[in-house]
């Protein structure tokens, strides 16, 4: 980890719900005029989409342990701590993107689902955050998480999880539920092995769970609302005596579970966060520039 330069990492796995949590950290970066280099870690996949689909297909055919977008397989893992070491040590290092759709494409002149160019960080950055699968990931190859200075997780219960990805995948992407069903399923040794671990290295979680019936998500009709959950939110280190009363009396109907421990109703989870992560980016940023 470094003071100079630090590195921030938001992880969840696929439908997890990240994107909301990396729309509250845009909030704090533009209110606080912080130019931060952003990594998406779709970006840091082994294979573009028609070559990934050939790849599954051919390790389903053999007959062994199909490999997964959650696994080091289909990852480039070194390559992502080599990123996170660098712009730790220098301010720099090398990224890409994935151009998910026609739209992100279009200015590149390339096909939706392939990367662009690798390219340098421009110099003068506050910080990197980077938002995907593999913020805190560890492998026999690679350590990512070891050189993260504030390390997210957002970590819904599964069966929410995995609504939320058959829901997305069916509605938005046109899937049936059987082969959203059949995706999870290839993909659960990676996620037991590469996913769930990284989330006792989080030095913050934030886990939604329902307050209502999730019991079988394969029948689910809708994702349940914000409104209908809570959000546990566990820290790995406490923060003073006066952090988690502060956090209290700025959000209503939240109470402590344990002692690391605070359970905010999920209308709140956006202020939350911003409560919350505000203070300890702006103490990485001001240690920085010492």
């Amino acid at each position: 980890m470094s003071q100079k330069h630090p590195v921030i990492a938001v992880t969840g796995s696929s439908g997890a719900g990240t994107s909301t949590v990396k729309a509250s950290f845009e909030h704090i970066f533009r209110r606080e005029r912080l130019n931060v280099a952003v990594v998406e870690g779709d970006s840091f996949h082994r294979y573009d989409r028609e070559s990934m689909k050939r790849v599954v297909e051919e390790s389903e055919k053999s007959g062994g342990r199909p490999i997964s977008h959650f696994g080091p397989e289909a990852n480039e893992f070194e390559k992502l701590e080599t990123l996170f070491r660098t712009y730790g040590e220098s301010g720099s290092g090398e990224i890409r993107l994935y151009l998910h759709n026609e739209e992100e494409a279009k200015p590149y002149n390339q096909k939706p689902g392939t990367f662009t160019s690798w390219k340098t960080i421009a110099p003068g950055t506050n910080l990197l955050f980077y938002e995907g699968l593999h913020g805190g990931v560890k492998s026999d190859t690679a350590d990512v998480g070891q050189y993260v200075d504030l390390l997210v997780g957002v970590v819904p219960i599964v069966n929410l999880e995995w609504i939320q990805k058959i829901y997305r995948d069916t509605a938005a992407r046109g899937y049936s539920c059987e082969a959203v069903t059949h995706t999870i399923l290839r993909r659960m040794h990676d996620y037991v092995h590469y996913i769930t671990p990284q989330f006792s290295r989080t030095h913050i979680n934030f886990q939604r769970v329902p307050t209502v019936d999730t019991s079988n998500p394969f029948i689910a009709r809708d994702i349940p609302a914000l409104d209908e959950s809570m959000v546990v939110i566990r820290f790995r280190d406490y923060h003073g005596a006066d952090f988690f009363p502060y956090l209290l009396s700025m959000l209503n109907g939240s109470f402590m579970s344990r002692p690391n421990t605070i359970v905010v109703p999920g209308g709140k989870m956006g202020m939350a966060i911003e409560l919350i992560l505000t203070p300890l980016i702006l103490d990485l940023v001001a240690k920085s520039k010492k």
